[in-house]
């Protein structure tokens, strides 16, 4: 008597939210696929009548660093959405299964294999021979690249040993590694644009991460007005998180093109156009944004503004993808 019921009642209820859950995770899968193509053929787009040689391999690379930009993203905006929702009133005790170990772990795949390239010297090893672990302690580019793959492997432990909170160190040890890395010592002010980078891959991060776990959470609860209430901190939040993002972007852009050149090189190198497409994605975020914005203040039902915000986080993630294939491209000419 105990058993048949509540099966009959399971089956009529769990059986479309199955459904539901595996519809998101193939149309998850389907987005992931088609964000990947974007490093993998932007290459050729961008370079394509510049007179510009890019380095073999550049567009595995920049799948490589968009791969660890999202690793990034997905735990740390876990973290940051978890400590907006905790200062909210009446907020109900269900919780998403984390997307943490998965996101590590694939950080840590992209470190390991970027750490790979670094050790054949900037090239693209074709086997274990080439691959000269030693010496990446011999070199400044070596030691931040171990730097990241021994943070990736703390933050996957942390993880999977249900440590959320321990992950920030070694995911702020990636940050300010990746940070270093974007500047060599030989470019000018190396410490001022690694500044720059670690406050603009910071906010990115939790601005990106942020939007997509808030998403989750609205969607677990259900139409609970708690999950109203979360967006409306989490866009004020992000509000700043944007400002900061695009202040630190536009200085690092005119430190490498320098205000005369700018207009020239946007549309004359491959860095150029590949720092357009990303303006130009950043600005329908923006547009999203604020759509999401007007619904949550003015509309009937404040959870309308999922709709908006749902966009917004495909095109935030075309954003990370076109940032792993810029960091992979030739600098633009500092011409003076």
């Amino acid at each position: 008597m105990s058993s048949t019921r509540p099966t009959a009642e399971a089956t009529g209820e769990e059986g479309p939210a199955r459904r539901s859950g595996t519809g998101r995770a193939v149309a998850l899968l389907a987005l992931v696929a088609l964000g990947a193509l974007i490093p993998l053929l932007g290459p050729s787009a961008a370079l394509h009548g510049t007179g510009e040689a890019a380095a073999p391999g550049v567009g595995g690379i920049g799948l490589l660093r968009a791969v660890l930009f999202a690793g990034l993203s997905v735990p740390l905006g876990e973290l940051f959405v978890h400590r907006l929702a905790r200062r909210l009133p009446g907020v109900p005790p269900e919780r998403p299964r984390s997307w943490a170990p998965l996101a590590t772990a694939a950080g840590f795949v992209a470190a390991l294999a970027l750490a790979s390239v670094v050790s054949a010297g900037n090239l693209v090893p074709h086997g274990l021979g080439q691959i000269d672990v030693g010496g990446l302690y011999g070199s400044r580019d070596g030691r931040l690249a171990l730097l990241e793959v021994n943070a990736f492997l703390l933050a996957v432990l942390c993880a999977f040993l249900r440590r959320p909170a321990a992950q920030v160190w070694p995911l702020a040890a990636v940050v300010v590694a990746e940070a270093l890395r974007a500047h060599p010592a030989t470019e000018q002010s190396p410490l001022t644009g690694s500044g720059l980078t670690l406050v603009h891959l910071t906010c990115a991060a939790l601005w990106t991460g942020g939007l997509l776990h808030a998403l989750r959470l609205v969607g677990l609860w259900r139409g609970d007005p708690a999950g109203a209430a979360l967006l409306g901190r989490y866009a004020r939040v992000a509000a700043g998180l944007l400002a900061a993002v695009t202040t630190t972007g536009v200085c690092s852009s005119l430190r490498r093109m320098p205000p005369a050149t700018v207009l020239n090189q946007l549309t004359t190198t491959a860095y150029g156009r590949t720092l357009l497409a990303k303006v130009i994605l950043v600005a329908a975020v923006v547009l999203l944004a604020l759509w999401a914005r007007i619904r949550l203040r003015r509309a009937a039902d404040p959870l309308t503004a999922c709709a908006p915000a749902r966009a917004e986080v495909i095109a935030l993630g075309a954003v990370v993808a076109v940032s792993g294939l810029l960091t992979a491209l030739p600098l633009p000419i500092r011409w003076t």
